[in-house]
Order: C-alpha cells, then sequence, then structure tokens
C-alpha cells in the first residue's frame, strides 16, 4: 500500500499543473456547496429557535387599565394552547428598549414622554409549529377587546421563508452543476495523465501486471484531490465567515439580528469525505473507459 501511495505522490508531483487545475476546481466547487449548507443549517438553527419559543405580542389600547389585567388574560388563557402569559408594561419596554440599543439610547432620552404601549407577552406550547396555526391564534387575540393590535413576526419570518426557500432550490442547482464540473474535470484530467503514460502502462501489461496494479495509484491520487480540494475549499469559507463574523461584530445593530455559526464538525467532515469521493468516482470513470481500450 505504501508503493500504491508513493506512486501516486510522484505521479501528482509530476503533472502539477494538471493537478493544481483539478484540485482548484473541486475545492470551487465544495466552496460554493459549503456556503449553502452553511445558509442552510444557520437558518434551520433560527426557525428552530424560533418555533421552540414562539410568541405573539399583544399590544394593548393606550387607556389600558391594569384592573382589567387578570379578566383579559383568562380570556386569552381560554384560547388553546397557550403557555404563559407576561404582562409588560409601557415603562418596561422602554427600559428595555434603552438596554438593547445601549449608546444610541440619548435620542430616548430626549422624549418627553413615552410612546409605547402596555403590551402581553404570549409564549406559545412547543406543539405549535405550523404557520397557519400561529395566524389563527393570532387573529384570535386580536379580535378580543382592549387589544389594539397584535404582532408575531409574520411579515419578516413570511418573507424570511420564501429567501430561504429560494436559496434552497439555487442551492441544489448549484451545487450540482459544479458537482458536474468537477466531475468532468477530475475525469479528464486523470485520462489525460493516463494517455501520457500509455506506453508505460501497454509495458506493465505486457510484463504481466494487473489492472489493479494498474489502476490503485491513480484510485489514490483521485482521493488525495478530492480531499485536498475539500479541506481548501472549507478553508476559503472559514476564511470568508471569519470577515463576515468581525463585519457583523463592529456593527452593533446587525449583530443584535444575526449570529451566524460556522458548520458543525459533523458536516465539515461530511463534506470532506464527500470531496474525497468526488475525487475517486472522476478517476473511477475515466479509468473504466480507458482500460476498455
Amino acid at each position: 500500500m505504501f508503493y500504491y501511495f508513493k506512486r501516486a505522490v510522484l505521479d501528482m508531483l509530476s503533472n502539477r499543473f494538471l493537478n493544481i487545475i483539478t484540485i482548484v476546481t473541486i475545492a470551487l466547487s465544495i466552496l460554493v456547496v459549503s456556503t449553502f449548507v452553511l445558509f442552510f443549517e444557520n437558518a434551520n438553527q433560527m426557525i428552530d429557535s424560533w418555533n421552540k419559543g414562539i410568541r405573539i405580542f399583544a399590544y394593548l389600547e393606550n387607556d389600558f387599565n391594569q384592573s382589567a389585567l387578570l379578566g383579559l388574560k383568562n380570556e386569552i388563557l381560554t384560547l388553546q394552547p397557550i403557555k404563559k402569559i407576561r404582562f409588560v408594561s409601557k415603562q418596561e419596554a422602554l427600559e428595555l428598549l434603552k438596554k438593547d440599543m445601549n449608546t444610541r439610547k440619548a435620542f430616548l432620552d430626549s422624549l418627553k414622554g413615552n410612546p409605547l404601549p402596555d403590551a402581553l407577552e404570549i409564549e406559545l406550547k412547543s406543539s405549535v409549529r405550523k404557520w397557519d396555526e400561529i395566524e389563527s391564534i393570532a387573529e384570535r387575540i386580536r379580535e378580543i377587546a382592549l387589544v389594539e393590535d397584535v404582532e408575531y413576526g409574520e411579515k419578516w419570518l413570511g418573507r424570511f421563508i420564501n429567501v430561504f426557500n429560494l436559496f434552497r432550490i439555487t442551492g441544489y442547482a448549484m451545487s450540482s452543476l459544479f458537482f458536474m464540473i468537477a466531475l468532468f474535470i477530475t475525469a479528464n484530467t486523470v485520462r489525460l495523465s493516463l494517455y501520457s503514460r500509455r506506453e508505460e502502462v501497454e509495458i506493465m501489461r505486457l510484463v504481466g501486471a494487473t489492472d489493479r496494479f494498474i489502476v490503485t495509484p491513480f484510485y489514490i491520487e483521485g482521493f488525495l484531490q478530492g480531499t485536498i480540494g475539500g479541506i481548501t475549499g472549507l478553508s476559503l469559507l472559514f476564511v470568508s465567515y471569519l470577515a463576515l463574523s468581525s463585519g457583523l461584530e463592529a456593527n452593533s445593530v446587525l449583530g443584535l439580528f444575526f449570529d451566524i455559526n460556522f458548520l458543525s464538525l459533523e458536516y465539515s467532515i461530511i463534506i470532506i469525505l464527500f470531496s474525497a469521493f468526488l475525487g475517486w468516482l472522476g478517476c473511477y470513470l475515466s479509468l473504466k473507459q480507458f482500460l476498455r481500450y
């Protein structure tokens, strides 16, 4: 096995240009695929975290009297499935807003009055996961007396889901396209290498070398190309991730809404293995066709 591995490394070094092209192509393909995987993983985490603690904010009328709070809570609790209800006074809401805005709270301090309304923070049970169920509960709360309006992220979440679905379709299409490109270039690189060594292969056959003895170094070469390409592609993605993360941290406003995590170790290993398989598959298809002659 050491002999096969040594031959594969020497073959890669003797055909640097072709192998560099193959590795770069695989790296770019893995970069595109892993970028979409990174987006999907973070998007799914965001949606899952939102689903685990779905909250509806019911904004109360300006002349709301807290003496009616108990009756209002009991009326909302009759709408199943409600987990708990918390009253948020307009003063508490203003303090929370000042805390979130941090250094930008000077504008709020200049206000003569409190423009925020009293509100109820209504947490739904974890069993509620379908979008139409949330909409139905929110509309029923909106119809209750003393409730002026409700907010449950219907605008931004609806747009986010549409963008997420668009990226999913685009990701599948782009990943498939780059997979085919990488597979084509890998196969042709191995084929060119074989044709350049055709006489050597024919001599090896004449002296009794088996097909396994001939092709094994090429399989190892394809596997190494795929592995190096996968690691390179993930490294490029990690550098881009660090640049993006530092940019978000520098912007305190965006940092409040976006918390991007890099790919988990499990996903990274799967991508590298997929890349190695891509290199091996390109080599296999090329050798299968070449050995027919």
